[in-house]
């Protein structure tokens, strides 16, 4: 690696480790610290992300409000510092459409759910941008197979195929009346403001579960950074 291509390695391992680091942050501590009108705390399996960010209904809003977009905006410049040592076209498309769900995810923070359509709007973009991203650096792995990969770990294609599947089935769900919620923007709608609550609320385990799976990818993009230099 040049000196420059070393540089920008560094820096996108940096900002993508303070990025994640932030949307954690903000998570355990809003999550930890939640208690809604009822004063039931928080869980997985029945309150969305975007009750954790909702004002006057969660008590550390404003923590994973602002996790949610400064974290998402270090992870930008991450893609932005990462895209500029590609190693091939797909690597180059699925970083920008990255970029995109990045700003579309800080959208989300900046507008919480108080700030309906907006940030409807923002979650939206964010899991459909994020599915193209992954898309294409599936596309990058299976073209790349056998040869040398500057942005692959060992698993990156079992984990990149898991996370597209769960991203597509989250947008899916939104657009299908599968019985428990309404389809198009009331699946979003049902998904904050369903009463009374039950335990379990399938949509949103799928919300978390595909969240989680696109933080664990990016995570894998991350520390490539780390990695690249023992590839050249």
């Amino acid at each position: 690696m040049t000196s420059k291509e070393q540089k920008l390695s560094k820096l996108a391992f940096r900002f993508g480790l303070l990025g994640l680091l932030g949307h954690l942050i903000g998570l355990l501590a809003a999550s930890l610290g939640f208690s809604d009108y009822s004063g039931q705390g928080f869980s997985f399996f029945n309150f969305s992300l975007s009750e954790l960010g909702q004002y006057g209904h969660s008590e550390l809003a404003v923590v994973f409000n602002g996790g949610l977009f400064f974290g998402s905006l270090s992870l930008v410049l991450f893609a932005l510092f990462a895209l500029q040592n590609s190693d091939g076209p797909w690597v180059l498309t699925s970083f920008s459409v990255l970029v995109a769900s990045l700003l579309a995810l800080a959208c989300v923070g900046l507008f919480p759910v108080n700030v309906y359509h907006l940030h409807i709007l923002g979650i939206e973009y964010f899991f459909y941008f994020a599915a193209m991203s992954v898309a294409a650096y599936l596309i990058y792995l299976l073209r790349r197979r056998g040869r040398p990969k500057r942005f692959a770990l060992r698993g990156s294609l079992l984990l990149s195929g898991l996370t597209l599947g769960l991203l597509l089935v989250f947008i899916l769900m939104a657009h299908t009346d599968d019985g428990m919620v309404a389809n198009g923007t009331w699946f979003y709608h049902d998904l904050v403001m369903v009463e009374p609550r039950p335990e379990i609320r399938f949509p949103v385990i799928m919300e978390w579960a595909a969240l989680f799976s696109f933080m664990g990818w990016l995570l894998s993009l991350v520390w490539t950074q780390r990695e690249m230099r023992r590839l050249d």
